[in-house]
């Protein structure tokens, strides 16, 4: 596997939205009785691969939060860009310890940022935001 080293903007841009998706409070179902249809995004997305892109979310929001604070308090460009190498290597370490991609995780979460079924599913797997 490849991974490029870019900007933190670039580099980092899946992990937003993860760290989006994780502050997003599900919305009470106002008709418990039923369950919510399933979109075709769903559909195309293994439960396996769901399950997995649930359990590196966390991770890697907590990551993509560290990192951050991390590179805006240091001053020196040279510290700059080594937390940035540092942050996505830790970030993909934490996607691929699951089993996926970071492809396969960025995909599932540009999904979910556009389907709110798939975004509701993906956090009921994630849990709780790691502090």
């Amino acid at each position: 596997m490849r991974v490029t080293v870019q900007p933190l903007s670039s580099t980092f841009a899946a992990n937003v939205l993860a760290l989006t998706l994780l502050s997003i409070p599900l919305a009470p179902s106002t008709a418990q009785t039923q369950p919510p249809a399933q979109s075709s995004n769903e559909k195309v997305i293994p439960d396996q691969k769901l399950d997995a892109a649930a359990a590196a979310l966390p991770y890697v929001a907590n990551l993509q939060q560290k990192y951050e604070q991390q590179i805006t308090a240091a001053t020196a460009p040279s510290a700059k860009e080594q937390l940035t190498k540092e942050g996505s290597i830790a970030i993909v370490k934490a996607i691929t310890k699951e089993g996926l991609s970071v492809n396969e995780f960025n995909a599932i979460i540009e999904l979910a940022e556009n389907d709110p079924g798939l975004r509701e599913k993906l956090l009921r797997r994630a849990g709780p935001p790691i502090k």
